[in-house]
């Protein structure tokens, strides 16, 4: 089971963007994610006309290490860490590390 996933609100521990929260909107790969709003750049695109796409600068939102991400605990307003904690039925459900509480799925 993944720590992070998609639709967990996080927030930014290193990089130009630090500090900033997000969403995960995507996960590329097993190391990098894509979050809304993070790690946009300016790329220089070439007109095709095929796909109808114009020409130009356009904003683009690239990956981020997963190592520079931290989930955001609503309750205590913080970054905090996850574990994975086996249920006696059997499941498996993410907690966060400091208040023990389980992380609602958005």
């Amino acid at each position: 089971m993944n720590k992070l996933l998609k639709g967990d609100e996080v927030i930014i521990i290193s990089g130009k963007d630090k500090g900033k929260k997000g969403v995960i909107s995507a996960r590329v790969g097993e190391s990098h994610l894509l979050i809304d709003g993070i790690n946009i750049v300016k790329k220089h695109q070439k007109p095709n006309p095929n796909k109808n796409q114009p020409g130009g600068i356009i904003d683009k939102t690239m990956p981020i290490h997963i190592s520079n991400v931290a989930i955001f605990n609503p309750e205590t307003e913080k970054k905090d860490r996850v574990t994975i904690q086996n249920l006696k039925d059997g499941k498996k459900v993410r907690v966060f590390t400091s208040s023990k509480a389980q992380i609602q799925k958005n």
